[in-house]
């Protein structure tokens, strides 16, 4: 019979990170940089809250537009994309008894500079992609995104991806070691978000820029024009701003303190295996 030490058989109770250091380092200049791009954005949006397809701006023709107008004896705000259009009176399109596209405690600043709004927008769209290019090159040294992000080819059956989301729609979410990891929607998510939104937020800011475009003008050519770019621009930023709502939704269905902690120290946790693998938190 064969012998078996009191220390092979005692469970390992080693502690893991749950998230590493540099995942929590750029999770949370991400946090800020994000945090005042948006804000930033909608003070330069609201200089002309319009947004247009192609190289030039057709002012009667918009394809998404916020604007102000006589509705009975009294002025409206209202929004269009498409052909749709509603009054967004108090929020969008008038405000405070103003004209401007987004209320002013949606901006940085909230009083209406545009040179203001680009100096702290161009700034911190730099913070975001040094830290953008320090993670992916992080997460493709350290094998992170094949290690954690990379969905296997059962959690992609439609089967598996319609069980997770009644889950998620119950509000149940995995405990102790199973929490460790990322379920397949989380690894879908954060793939489209560093991969595809990122990165295609960037490029078309880059594509609206004079001095960028001088140098390499196929940074808005890609995008069919200069009003395209700013259209895409829009877009993908409204679907990171969606993506970080549904995430925070998360945190505080799934208990916001453990998991603001683990994201501020790297919430070690005991291993239950003989040799745990560190986990690394999302890049959000």
């Amino acid at each position: 019979m064969d012998e078996t030490t009191p220390d092979a058989a005692a469970p390992d109770r080693r502690r893991r990170r749950r998230h590493s250091l540099p995942v929590r380092l750029t999770h949370w200049i991400n946090v800020v940089a994000l945090f005042v791009l948006l804000g930033s954005g909608l003070q330069i949006f609201n200089a002309h809250p319009a947004l247009y397809w192609g190289h030039t701006s057709t002012f009667a023709e918009p394809w998404a537009a916020m604007t102000a107008e006589p509705l009975g004896d009294r002025l409206a705000g209202f929004t269009k994309v498409g052909p749709i259009k509603l009054e967004t009176t108090g929020l969008f399109g008038l405000s405070d008894g103003q004209r401007r596209g987004f209320p002013a405690w949606a901006t940085l600043p909230s009083y209406r500079s545009l040179a203001d709004g680009r100096r702290w927008h161009f700034f911190f769209a730099w913070v975001l992609a040094a830290n953008g290019v320090i993670y992916l090159a992080w997460g493709l040294a350290s094998g992170h995104f094949r290690r954690d992000l990379a969905p296997g080819r059962t959690e992609l059956s439609p089967r598996h991806l319609w069980a997770e989301i009644v889950e998620h729609a119950r509000l149940r979410f995995p405990k102790g070691a199973a929490a460790h990891g990322y379920n397949s929607l989380q690894k879908l998510a954060y793939l489209a978000v560093i991969f595809v939104l990122l990165p295609l937020m960037v490029l078309s800011g880059l594509g609206m820029s004079p001095g960028v475009n001088a140098a390499w003008p196929w940074t808005f050519e890609i995008f069919g024009g200069r009003q395209s770019a700013r259209t895409i621009h829009f877009i993908t930023a409204t679907l990171i701003v969606a993506f970080v709502i549904v995430h925070l939704a998360m945190v505080l269905a799934s208990g916001p303190i453990g998991q603001i902690r683990a994201m501020i120290t790297g919430g070690a946790g005991p291993g239950p295996g003989p040799a745990p693998t560190p986990q690394d938190g999302d890049p959000s």
